[in-house]
């Protein structure tokens, strides 16, 4: 089964943030659908070492990304209150327009992820 995939415009790269005594990183980026009158803001996840292939883009870049949804159950301790999460994170993406116009190639799909469970996503 593969990935899925979505097709847009780069809208937003924010800083890596880490976390944890481990050094999880967690970098977001957002890509921008325009679907007829409604335009669709779509957080992706790269983590750990992907979270350096995202320097290869800029805003307005057309990129294709593939990613898997990701849920987690975390609770603080056992009397806290349970929270969900739900995350879009990246295991490839394609720049579509690289700087002159040309396809550029496709960024490895391998973006692994390590699991540090003192992170709440």
């Amino acid at each position: 089964m593969s990935n899925p995939v979505i097709t847009g415009t780069v809208h937003l790269i924010e800083p890596t943030k880490t976390f944890g005594q481990k050094g999880f990183r967690k970098r977001t980026l957002v890509v921008e659908q325009v679907n007829g009158k409604f335009t669709n803001y779509i957080p992706i996840e790269f983590l750990q070492d992907a979270c350096d292939r995202v320097d290869e883009l800029s805003v307005g870049d057309k990129i294709t990304v593939n990613y898997r949804l990701v849920g987690r159950k975390w609770q603080k301790d056992p009397q806290s209150e349970v929270k969900f999460f739900l995350s879009a994170e990246a295991s490839g993406f394609q720049r579509l327009n690289a700087g002159s116009g040309s396809v550029a190639e496709p960024v490895a799909s391998d973006m692994g992820f390590d699991d540090d469970d003192s992170a709440p996503f």
